[in-house]
């Protein structure tokens, strides 16, 4: 065996441990965020289960195929949430990604519904190409009306726009506001001209090619969302695909009542199936009904290259242009009252996108580009501009002239509402669609219940290691005290400062985490007396079995420590929510416990060497071993008398 190297100096070591505590705690009372009396300094940063609030989880479901969205638009999206949050006015919120797929919104000390924060709000401004029928019935009422040949036949009114003074062309009369506030708002343009709502009536059916083809869309589609069609069509079966394939146009239930029935599959589909099928096929298939569209998964039209489908008020179905202008290109949104003293949104572009809007209403206006049939027509036969806020059409008002300034929102808003949609809108439109999973109001009074009961379970845990230490190890009993208080206080400081400097939160999982590692903590003591024992059963002075004893036990300390650590490590990386909290504290702990027994534990253990009373087994705890060093010493001393 080795001899000891060298002769330690447990001073430096208790001087840089000390040197540790002096800056640890200079950044606890004097670092940025440090401020208010004595209490407030000491005060770690707690999480709701301790102190009360709101947690929302949101899961992103940025497309139907199911594939997760990228970082760059996670963390996008995590930034627009923050400046919703914070519009609320409320101080210390936090809005974090967990994973791959979720934000968590912590929100402490209040009890506040967070749901709509996540609303994806993306605005798309869309060219109205048809509109149809939206009821998905499978034959039409027994009386059915004949629209006149002279007029255009338009859906019913979607709300009333007022041009600001400076227009140059004059509002129609405003049509009939719609019943709830966010059921169907309506846009409005400002500047070069109005945007007036259309007349209510219901747009004619259009004929079916009677030539099916044998391709739905001819616009390419992903892997995925093509093995979701065949499932599709698997289910409504060959006749009922292929009838819906070669439609052109809406079907005529009146002129062929059996395609109704042939058709009838599709009114079964689940909004999720109904959303991978091509955008002609959802519009021309009459069973296939705003029901369903309404309620197709988040993000199902979010592609602005694509044509899409949307309904408005539930009743009316429209074949959409691309999207012209976005959510990303208004500029601000703001809640004010137009002359009627109602609550409108006001929309400023900025950038290019007023450029965008002017182009898209000259084409409405002329009708250039891909042309609007008789069915988008309004009341004065110019092309309608559909408003789409996520998979809905919230407003379709013609275009009665080349718009060349703001426009704005109108409805049957009140203030909280024109208000909170002007929040999503201003703060950008969400690149990725979230669903909430999990809101968790926590009171005050059960969150100061869960900090006492942590507490008191640390207490117990810390209180009977020291008890069992003192029993077995006397004297001994006093460094594994010590050292526990010194790892207590270190935690403690690293919680205070780690809650300024990266906001970490301390939370009822973090304490179990740092129970968790009492029980790391006294493994590395046992290795080590018991190692000592060893050495001194084996004729060793106290003096010289404790550096021999440090060799042999480090190597299995550090080890223990480690696989330990590598655990809170991996268990911090694939988790999420509490669990990530528990694996952040056990992993801190086990870390300062490295420190404490390097600088404090070994060295304490060096002087205690020196004692006198070290020697005493009924002092020192090693009796079991000193009888065996005691018996040698005797039988050494009697030879060198012989």
């Amino acid at each position: 065996m080795a001899p000891p190297q060298g002769q330690m100096r447990p001073g430096r070591q208790l001087a840089v441990l000390g040197l540790i505590f002096v800056v640890l705690y200079l950044m606890v009372f004097f670092s940025g965020g440090a401020s208010g009396g004595l209490k407030d300094r000491l005060e770690p940063r707690l999480g709701l289960d301790l102190i009360g609030g709101t947690r929302l989880t949101l899961e992103a479901t940025n497309s139907i195929d199911g594939k997760p969205p990228t970082a760059e638009n996670l963390e996008e999206a995590r930034q627009i949430i923050e400046n919703r949050v914070n519009a609320y006015g409320v101080a210390e919120a936090e809005v974090v990604t967990e994973g791959n797929r979720n934000i968590v919104i912590s929100l402490p000390g209040e009890n506040r519904d967070l749901t709509d924060v996540g609303s994806a709000a993306e605005l798309r401004f869309r060219k109205v190409l048809k509109a149809a029928d939206g009821t998905g019935a499978v034959a039409p009422p027994a009386a059915t009306p004949t629209p006149a040949p002279s007029g255009s036949a338009s859906p019913k009114p979607s709300g009333s726009a007022s041009p600001k003074p400076s227009g140059s062309a004059s509002p129609k009369p405003s049509g009939s506001a719609p019943a709830g506030a966010t059921a169907s708002p309506s846009a409005g343009g400002q500047g070069g001209g109005a945007a007036a709502p259309s007349a209510s009536a219901s747009p004619p059916a259009s004929p079916s090619a009677a030539a099916p083809s044998p391709s739905a869309s001819a616009e390419p589609v992903p892997q995925g969302i093509e093995d979701q069609r065949k499932a599709v069509q698997q289910k409504v079966g060959a006749a009922a695909w292929q009838a819906a394939s070669g439609l052109k146009a809406p079907a005529d239930l009146t002129t062929d009542p059996s395609l109704g029935a042939t058709l009838k599959p599709f009114g079964t589909l689940s909004p999720a199936e109904v959303a991978v099928l091509p955008a002609e096929m959802q519009f021309n298939v009459p069973t296939i009904g705003c029901a369903q569209l309404d309620q197709r998964p988040a993000a199902s039209i979010k592609d602005e290259k694509q044509k899409a489908v949307a309904c408005e008020d539930g009743t009316q179905k429209y074949l959409l242009d691309v999207a012209k202008v976005l959510g990303t290109d208004v500029g601000d949104a703001n809640a004010v009252l137009d002359q009627t003293s109602s609550w409108v949104v006001s929309l400023d572009f900025k950038g290019k996108g007023q450029e965008k809007w002017t182009g898209l209403t000259r084409e409405a206006f002329t009708n250039e580009g891909q042309a609007c049939d008789q069915t988008a027509l309004g009341q004065d036969g110019k092309c309608r501009v559909a408003v789409v806020l996520d998979n809905k059409v919230v407003s379709s008002p013609e275009i009665q002239g080349v718009l060349t300034g703001d426009s704005q929102i109108t409805g049957s808003f009140d203030n909280k509402a024109a208000s909170a949609l002007a929040s999503q809108l201003r703060y950008g439109a969400l690149p990725v669609t979230f669903e909430p999973q999990e809101q968790v109001n926590v009171t005050a009074t059960l969150g100061a219940s869960h900090l006492r009961a942590g507490l008191l379970a640390a207490g117990i845990g810390m209180l009977l290691v020291i008890i069992y230490s003192f029993f077995y190890y006397r004297l001994l009993g006093s460094v594994i005290f010590l050292s526990l208080v010194l790892s207590a206080l270190l935690v403690f400081g690293a919680l205070v400062v780690l809650g300024r400097q990266i906001g970490f939160t301390l939370t009822l999982a973090g304490i179990a985490g740092m129970i968790v590692s009492l029980g790391v903590a006294a493994d590395s003591f046992v290795i080590y007396f018991e190692r000592l024992k060893d050495e001194i059963r084996e004729g060793r002075s106290p003096r010289s079995a404790v550096p021999r004893a440090w060799i042999r036990a480090r190597r299995t300390i550090i080890s223990a420590n480690a696989i330990t650590l590598m655990s809170a490590v991996v268990l911090y990386v694939v988790s999420v929510g509490a669990v990530k909290g528990f694996a952040f504290a056990l992993g801190l702990a086990t870390v300062l416990d490295l420190v404490v027994v390097f600088l404090f534990r070994h060295p304490i253990m060096t002087m205690f060497a020196r004692t006198r009373a070290f020697l005493s087994p009924r002092v020192s705890g090693l009796g079991r071993a000193l009888p065996a060093r005691t018996e040698q010493a005797t039988r050494t001393s009697r030879v060198k008398e012989a």
